[in-house]
């Protein structure tokens, strides 16, 4: 029945069709029909569903929390998360666990990271899981090669994950910094290194920096994003900055902060992406005892991207009981955990604060706004990690 319709209808028509219909009728139909699985598979489908026309109505909300369940053991938990009013979030899919991240108190530092193309990144900052929440595929990316040299250890700092339009493949970069055993405090002791993973080679390589010491990254809940193929990262030195990697070029630069926002104000920073402008977001932080009048959250957008002194204060919030910002969603709701660790939202057009019945352990939530995509996980190598579904 299927094929015939194939042969009733131009090909033309059937994707024009297809391109209309839920992700869930699209999963559907590709185990009935194995025309119509090979139409659905290929790339040219695929890019057609990518950049079809959407609305705010279309995103989901992919979102990970752990679980206390004992003084060093966490149970990590996915969600995906729909809602067709502001009032109430509900399941798209049963929650599952993830088996393969640290389930110690280090839970708190493990980090989203997307969504380009519809995949997303899971990151202990050793592990790194790639995924497609529609399709519900995923692949653990092969280790780094990386062996410390004797006398010394090291740290992951930030890790970004995009897509190259030129290459026309994805690249992860994974920014160490590596220093003596036992720490020492003198910066001469301590270096960075980069490396990178293509996923047209399915390997990581090394990156020639052109510096010694890239400046430290910091670990919030959502204090890195990619945008216009760049990856931004909430970074100090002696100051605050944005630190930038074009995935193309493959070099870092700066970015300055907003005026008044500086390394010792006691507050969380967070990027995220608001009416197609970077944003940067400032926070109380809940640990730090702040002056009068500090109490605030404010979101800058940047007017001219890349400019410095472009920055744009566009809006001041009220003080909320945040522990972080995570994300925008619908483009006027900051999602954010609260200090009890429940999933909120913050309406920046009525002043409402809301509550939904998604909780975890303080300081582990993270999510990541997306919309469903047939994006297949590449795997280059027959001899690379197998894709699997979840």
């Amino acid at each position: 029945m299927v094929d015939g319709i194939m042969k009733k209808f131009h090909e033309d028509v059937v994707i024009y069709i297809l391109l209309r219909l839920p992700m869930k009728s699209i999963l559907r139909f590709k185990c009935i029909s194995k025309t119509w699985y090979t139409l659905m598979q290929s790339s040219t489908f695929i890019n057609l569903h990518l950049n079809r026309t959407t609305t705010y109505n279309d995103e989901l909300i992919f979102f990970k929390r752990s679980i206390k369940l004992e003084p060093d053991l966490f149970k990590n938990i996915l969600s995906f998360l729909s809602s067709d009013n502001e009032d109430d979030i509900t399941p798209v899919y049963p929650d599952i666990d993830v088996p393969y991240l640290t389930s110690d108190y280090c839970s708190r530092f493990h980090q989203l990271i997307g969504p380009c193309r519809g995949l997303i990144a899971l990151t202990d900052f050793t592990v790194i899981v790639l995924l497609n929440p529609a399709t519900r595929k995923y692949r653990l990316l092969p280790a780094s090669p990386f062996v410390c040299p004797k006398g010394f250890t090291f740290v992951t700092r930030g890790v970004g994950f995009g897509y190259s339009t030129a290459e026309s493949y994805y690249k992860l970069v994974r920014i160490f910094e590596v220093y003596t055993d036992p720490y020492d405090r003198d910066l001469d002791a301590r270096h960075s290194k980069v490396e990178i993973y293509d996923s047209c080679t399915d390997c990581w390589r090394d990156l020639d920096l052109t510096v010694k010491l890239l400046p430290k990254v910091r670990r919030f809940a959502c204090s890195e994003i990619f945008y216009k193929e760049t990856f931004h990262w909430c970074a100090h030195d002696d100051t605050v900055m944005i630190l930038c990697f074009d995935i193309s070029l493959e070099t870092f630069h700066y970015m300055k902060l907003p005026d008044h926002c500086h390394f010792w104000d006691n507050k969380g920073y967070g990027l995220t992406v608001l009416s197609n402008y970077l944003t940067f977001i400032t926070y109380p932080n809940p640990r730090c005892a702040l002056d009068p009048g500090q109490e605030f959250t404010d979101i800058w957008i940047m007017e001219e991207y890349g400019v410095n002194g472009t920055w744009i204060k566009k809006y001041t919030i009220r003080p909320l009981p945040i522990e972080s910002s995570l994300s925008v969603w619908k483009d006027h709701l900051l999602l954010l955990q609260s200090t009890s660790g429940t999933l909120s939202s913050y309406n920046l057009s009525s002043d409402e604060l809301k509550e939904f019945n998604f909780q975890g352990f303080t300081s582990t939530l993270r999510l990541v706004v997306y919309k469903e995509s047939l994006t297949i996980i590449p795997r280059e190598s027959e001899h690379g990690t197998k894709v699997q579904t979840f």
